[in-house]
């Protein structure tokens, strides 16, 4: 019995062509061909479509964009540990037990110019690459001086609205980095420690991590959020990470005393 092939090459010779210049295709490899386009156009959709996800989680991370592993010197011990402690968390997220087990929170702390907001900056950036991780980078004072204009119910500028917009982004991101936590601040008023531990509380129980970055010591920072809210850190799995090594700032001041300038300007003197 012929086959479809068989006829359209009788019909091709009958027609006075030759055989090799029959564009017949049998079914099963023009299928395969197809099949292969189609998955090759589904693979360059779902990456662009990743790609506009990453970038519209970064535009809402208010990450700065050098705040990453490349753009970190690793000159000092503390440092050095910082980054594999940071790393192993981020490894962590590939076990799908792990995430679901419990909220995470990691504590850097230490004085200023030691790396602390890079090296969170950099965990951020990662986490959003390679699990499309949500994030918000926000400094507490500034939310705090949010909060505190959002009860002056006669503005024109709607800093209420913003602020509950924001509060609902501070409960349900996935990853919350709270910087200059109690930056200046020997202890934070009663209400403003009860808010802090009532959304680190919700956050907990949402299981959504946390990372919080302060000068203070941690016996400071305890005193300086008070009992509530410290309880509230103590429910998370946590990573207290020390950073003590050199400030990485460069000085506006000169290390040596500069001369002082001797003015020839002689003021009028009243007689």
């Amino acid at each position: 019995m012929e086959n479809i092939k068989d006829k359209i090459e009788k019909l091709a010779k009958s027609l006075g062509k030759r055989v090799e210049d029959s564009d017949y295709v049998d079914y099963q490899t023009l299928r395969k061909h197809y099949e292969q386009k189609a998955q090759q156009d589904t693979q360059k959709l779902q990456q662009e479509s990743k790609k506009k996800r990453i970038q519209a989680i970064h535009g809402k991370a208010d990450l700065n964009p050098k705040w990453t592993f490349s753009n970190l010197v690793e000159d000092s011990e503390d440092v050095i540990e910082a980054v594999s402690i940071a790393r192993s968390f981020i490894a962590a997220h590939d076990d799908p037990s792990w995430r679901e087990s419990s909220a995470h929170m990691m504590i850097f702390y230490g004085d200023y110019g030691r790396g602390k907001s890079h090296i969170a900056g950099a965990i951020a950036h990662e986490l959003i690459e390679q699990y499309e991780t949500t994030v918000l980078y926000r400094q507490l004072s500034s939310l705090l001086e949010m909060r505190f204009f959002s009860y002056d119910f006669s503005a024109q500028d709607n800093v209420g609205q913003k602020f509950r917009e924001i509060n609902e982004e501070l409960q349900n991101v996935d990853l919350l980095i709270l910087d200059e936590v109690c930056v200046n601040e020997t202890v934070l008023k009663k209400n403003t420690q009860s808010w802090l531990g009532s959304l680190l509380r919700q956050r907990m129980a949402n299981k959504k991590n946390c990372i919080l970055i302060t000068n203070h010591n941690l016996a400071e920072l305890e005193h300086a959020l008070g009992n509530y809210c410290f309880e509230s850190i103590k429910e998370y799995d946590t990573y207290k990470v020390r950073f003590s090594g050199p400030s990485r700032r460069r000085n506006i001041t000169p290390k040596e005393a500069e001369p002082t300038r001797v003015s020839s300007y002689t003021p009028n003197q009243v007689k």
